[in-house]
């Protein structure tokens, strides 16, 4: 249980300081965010202190590979056992900025001396980038993505079998109304602590969203995203169609595949069959805009393939023609044959090495899943709580020097100008995130470095400590959430490539 200085006392309250709202909180009571609480007139953070420790105890994956007498000589330590490392998760903030970070951490790496600084971070320039996989239409691009009726971000560009949302950022949290502030911080929350939420999408679809689980896009669950597009998908399994059927089409809403114009079937010699797709045409066997977005057929709005076809050529098409018409995930197919006017008809089953085609399609498909980063800007509270001189700081992360990490997740950091970090909500501990009624996100981040490096760029010198320090106050012990990943580890730096 981590606790922190009060300056302020009241009729009995305590004030707290860790972030701009500055509660007065009565004796057994929590604060308006519920992270800070009065014990006994000390304010204590509320959520527990968290370390990571690689370790067999704490369900840690350690795999013996070398005799027992032999441990001592090995110094890869490929697992990390036996070492703690303590994340910000539970640590408190640095607001209001002047003071250093609440744990400020020294501990040796094979040898070098390192320093971890870790600070729950207070995020109003912060949001989440969403990767939805699917082959439905969810909405038009920059359309409002609604909670509660209030907009909380926007469709952004289709990807290769998902589509992306932007949610959160400082617009949403502080520029519109009182509500939709509340309204996107709670559904941020939510949402990077892998909780499920539900969107809607103007113009679009109702989704409920959960990190690491399958969409539900209106009220169906989303199995598989596709294999590729119409295309990719003719050229994929060409050879396993030429000997079944004389034609092709992978319906998709991006790029329509037909087999015998695609580049594949030429080099496959099938012969041309007068086949006719509505929509445009791109290069041979691609085409464009067949029909409208939506639910149906390959991203599509029609439920009836043939809807996208016109009439076959009578000066090459024949009767008794065979057609297999099927979406880039295989959920929907249909096998036709052309009638003596050269009409598509049905049939009622497709014949069984048909159908396994298709079900290859279907394996080849990963399973759909929501995916859930965190991004956010560490900015002058951050950095001040590190450094006397935070632009050193920021150089010393571009510079691979000091390692950033979220909740000892790894952290990718964006090129450019500031620290722009972005992180996977489920490689982190389960509930790393809070947030202040401001409103902002409260997450952790951790900086680590080489104790000559963190002298070097200003640190407060005055407040490391060793981590069996901080080990003592650590209420909560859990194992390594990415297997492989250890933020004090030599591959993460510069000095140690």
């Amino acid at each position: 249980m981590v606790k922190q200085a009060v300056e302020v006392a009241e009729n009995g309250k305590i004030r707290c300081d860790a972030c701009p709202v500055m509660c007065y909180i009565a004796d057994g009571r929590s604060g308006a965010c519920d992270r800070y609480a009065n014990e006994g007139g000390e304010l204590i953070r509320v959520d527990p202190l968290t370390i990571i420790e690689g370790t067999v105890s704490s369900g840690g994956k350690i795999i013996p590979f070398l005799p027992d007498h032999l441990e001592d000589e090995w110094n890869g330590d490929l697992v990390h056992a036996r070492k703690p490392f303590i994340t910000a998760v539970g640590a408190g903030t640095t607001y209001p900025d002047y003071k250093p970070a609440p744990f400020i951490v020294s501990q040796k790496q094979n040898g070098v001396d390192m320093v971890t600084v870790v600070t729950e971070g207070i995020f109003s320039y912060c949001g989440a980038k969403v990767k939805i996989d699917t082959d439905r239409f969810l909405g038009p691009e920059t359309a409002a993505v609604r909670v509660d009726g209030e907009p909380i971000g926007h469709v952004m560009t289709g990807e290769y079998g998902s589509q992306m949302l932007s949610l959160g950022g400082v617009h949403h949290l502080t520029g519109g109304s009182k509500k939709e502030g509340r309204v996107t911080c709670d559904a941020l929350l939510k949402l990077c602590n892998s909780e499920a939420v539900e969107l809607v999408i103007d113009g679009g679809a109702n989704i409920i969203v959960q990190a690491g689980r399958a969409p539900i896009i209106n009220g169906a669950e989303e199995q598989r995203m596709r294999v590729g597009c119409g295309s990719a998908t003719i050229g994929m399994f060409a050879k396993q169609w030429k000997e079944l059927v004389d034609e092709v089409v992978v319906v998709d809403d991006h790029i329509t595949g037909v087999l015998s114009e695609h580049q594949a079937g030429k080099l496959l010699y099938i012969p041309p069959t007068g086949i006719k797709i509505k929509g445009r045409r791109s290069t041979p066997g691609r085409y464009f805009q067949v029909a409208e977005p939506g639910t149906g057929w390959g991203g599509t709005n029609i439920e009836d393939p043939l809807a996208i076809l016109g009439d076959f050529d009578p000066k090459v098409a024949y009767p008794s023609l065979r057609m297999l018409m099927v979406s880039t995930t295989g959920e929907q197919s249909g096998y036709y044959i052309l009638d003596e006017n050269l009409r598509p008809v049905l049939q009622s089953n497709l014949p069984g090495p048909i159908q396994e085609s298709v079900d290859i399609i279907a394996e080849n498909c990963e399973p759909a899943l929501a995916t859930v980063m965190f991004m956010g800007g560490a900015g002058g509270s951050l950095r001040a709580g590190v450094t006397t001189n935070p632009v050193r700081l920021t150089r010393s992360v571009k510079e691979a020097l000091t390692h950033v990490s979220c909740g000892g997740a790894p952290a990718y950091v964006w090129p450019g100008g500031g620290i722009t970090v972005m992180a996977d909500v489920t490689e982190m501990p389960s509930n790393s995130f809070g947030y202040v009624p401001t409103p902002a996100l409260v997450a952790p981040i951790e900086f680590t470095m080489r104790l000559t490096d963190y002298e070097a760029l200003g640190g407060h010198m005055e407040a490391i400590v060793p981590i069996e320090q901080a080990i003592e106050l650590a209420e909560r012990k859990i194992a390594p959430v990415v297997e492989g990943a250890w933020p004090t580890a030599e591959r993460n730096f510069r000095w140690g490539a």
